[in-house]
């Protein structure tokens, strides 16, 4: 789509290191340039403000991905676009069946109001529920890592979603600010929320995250 829109060598396009890295490749493969925008720290979709930022006169295009069930705000993006004569791409995740979404959005609902110590995800704007992405407080990536080791030995599935922002590997290494992008990576784990778990299940994964919550200390 970027090379049928006439995107190529001397381009840059602003894309989230938030994420996969095959939205940089892709751009890369192109001969553009990848240029890393901040992400929205509830969405962890891009923000506009932080792609308005972004933007140089290279600039030939936004790639938006849509991020763990929540969308981005394309609306503001496209405006920007249109203000800068920008292409918009996006980029979505696979859609579930309807039934299936609102499994995943009923075992939300339950850890939303049972859980303790951790930061639970914003459920604005029809949340999918892909991923349910909490922040787990303390001092970044060693008190979330600790906590993951903790709660898969009580049993309960996690994963860690960004290890690594594209902005720090080496192929795409970038000297750029992107704070909320580095504390997201730091502080995000995934819980299950799969429509298949049942209420034990749930009661599972409770206890395992209460059970860590006060060994955590906020960050001085």
């Amino acid at each position: 789509m970027l090379r049928a829109a006439g995107v190529g060598v001397g381009d840059e396009v602003i894309v989230p290191a938030f994420g996969n890295v095959e939205v940089s490749e892709a751009v890369a493969l192109t001969g553009a340039l990848p240029a890393f925008a901040d992400i929205d720290p509830v969405t962890y979709c891009l923000d506009p403000s932080a792609v308005a930022a972004a933007v140089t006169p290279r600039t030939a295009a936004v790639v938006v991905v849509h991020r763990f069930g929540r969308t981005a705000d394309v609306g503001r993006l496209r405006a920007l676009a249109q203000r800068h004569g920008l292409l918009v791409l996006e980029q979505g995740e696979s859609e579930a069946p309807y039934d299936e979404v609102a499994q995943r959005r009923e075992r939300a609902a339950y850890l939303d109001a049972k859980l303790r110590g951790v930061r639970t995800p914003d459920g604005g704007d029809g949340h999918t529920y892909q991923q349910y992405v909490v922040r787990v407080p303390g001092n970044g990536r060693p008190d979330r890592d600790a906590f993951a080791r903790a709660v898969r030995a009580r049993g309960v599935e996690c994963r860690v979603p960004v290890k690594t922002p594209v902005h720090r590997l080496p192929e795409f290494r970038r000297c750029v600010a992107l704070p909320e992008t580095e504390r997201a990576a730091a502080e995000t784990l995934a819980l299950p929320v799969d429509a298949s778990l049942t209420r034990r299940d749930m009661q599972r994964i409770v206890s395992a995250c209460n059970a860590l919550g006060g060994l955590l200390q906020p960050a001085l």
